[in-house]
């Protein structure tokens, strides 16, 4: 059982994907950032496999306008070479990567050019999974879409217009119950018809719920009866209500208690996508938690990173933290990132953030400008005043960090939280 995230790394720079307006999709430009993203791509894996993660939803964007005409490169032939040494590096660390075309690729639309549009995006999601040398176990995601005022004729819709697609997208494609219109069992019987393996997002299934009253332990296994053999393992969506956010919005963080009580619900051999706004940190979290219960020295990298953020918000906590992973060789997992998820949950303390931001200074202060120093006191002076905002200091540190290549503090999640 794998546990994985989507897209795009936290806090690690040199991960970040770029994008363009249409306006400014020039053959050169287009070719600069395909360039530039699949780097960045290299560099995320490169992450997955120091962090001992082996499942990663791919980001649609890395070939920008990759189903627009705007794009005319031939780019799976251009970048044949990264691709193949990204696809080497993916099936050498036992990495299982997937994709999810977006909410405007509908396969049951009554407008044909919307179909059309679809078929587009979906023939390039298949052939960037191709470009790396992905077997059929590498997926593309698909939600059923619209209801059009007649969810029975477009459902129908939707298997009828399956074999439209190749055999090549066919075999990777598996479907989603969504948060609005179809359930995990109108999904399971459009299914049925079409041969697609089922996804089961546990949150879509909280907001809209089957007419039939199944547990989710009961969904996800009948769904894992539309997986075969070729399909690789069984996976499913995990994700937690955003406190603040619509519903259906994801959540900051994945929260271990709820997670943990789902956990053990799962059907053996099934991927576990987690879909969380702080990706890779809830990745880690997970991990360290529920599969392999970390000992203090395993989790000395990840408060490396949280370690400024935490005393952001509470010195008390820091200590508590620095206590805690005293004993090396004790498991202490759970604790630890319960201290840190009781740190996320306390509001802004300005005391705690100058305090903070003090200490960032500290390992920046001894070889700063004039210049950058005054920014800085102004910067304090006015949050403290509150004429300006904490997030306005942490830009200016960050920058001064980058300037000097600090990797322990451009590491640091204080930037990213």
């Amino acid at each position: 059982m794998s546990i994985g995230y989507a897209c795009q790394v936290i806090g690690v720079p040199g991960t970040e994907t770029s994008r363009c307006i249409l306006k400014n999709a020039s053959e050169d430009n287009l070719r600069s950032l395909i360039y530039h993203n699949l780097n960045a791509l290299d560099a995320m894996l490169h992450y997955n496999i120091d962090n001992n993660i082996h499942f990663f939803r791919l980001s649609s964007d890395i070939i920008p306008f990759g189903s627009h005409p705007a794009n005319q490169l031939i780019w799976w032939e251009e970048f044949e070479e990264m691709f193949m040494a990204l696809g080497e590096k993916i099936k050498n660390n036992n990495i299982r990567v997937s994709m999810h075309p977006g909410q405007y690729t509908v396969l049951n639309s009554p407008d044909p050019s919307t179909i059309a549009n679809a078929i587009l995006d979906l023939e390039y999601h298949d052939r960037f999974l191709n470009a790396l040398g992905m077997d059929q176990t590498s997926k593309m995601v698909l939600h059923i879409g619209g209801v059009y005022g007649d969810k029975k004729e477009a459902s129908r819709r939707f298997v009828e217009n399956f074999p439209l697609l190749s055999d090549s997208i066919r075999s990777r494609l598996i479907l989603e119950n969504d948060d609005k219109s179809y359930t995990v069992e109108d999904v399971l019987n459009i299914a049925y018809q079409t041969g697609s393996p089922v996804v089961f997002d546990n949150l879509h299934n909280a907001i809209k719920p089957s007419e039939t009253n199944c547990t989710e332990q009961e969904w996800m296994l009948e769904c894992k009866k539309t997986w075969k053999e070729v399909d690789g393992k069984q996976k499913i969506h995990y994700s937690q209500q955003g406190k603040n956010s619509p519903v259906g919005g994801h959540s900051e963080t994945v929260f271990l208690k709820p997670f943990e009580d789902f956990y053990p619900l799962v059907p053996p051999e099934t991927d576990i996508m987690l879909e969380v706004k702080d990706k890779n940190l809830s990745a880690n979290k997970c991990i360290n938690t529920v599969c392999i219960n970390a000992k203090a020295v395993e989790l000395e990298k990840e408060w490396a990173r949280y370690k400024y953020y935490v005393l952001s918000r509470s010195a008390r906590i820091y200590t508590e933290v620095r206590q805690l992973l005293k004993d090396k060789k004790e498991p202490v997992a759970r604790e630890f990132y319960t201290m840190v998820e009781k740190a996320m949950l306390l509001p802004e303390d300005m005391g705690a953030e100058v305090n903070a931001a003090e200490h960032v200074w500290g390992y920046i202060s001894k070889e700063s400008t004039n210049a950058e120093k005054n920014r800085y006191q102004k910067l304090i002076t006015g949050y403290k005043e509150k004429n300006s905002s904490i997030s306005s200091i942490k830009r200016h540190l960050f920058t001064c960090a980058v300037k000097r290549n600090l990797e322990y503090l451009m590491n640091s999640y204080y930037f990213y939280i």
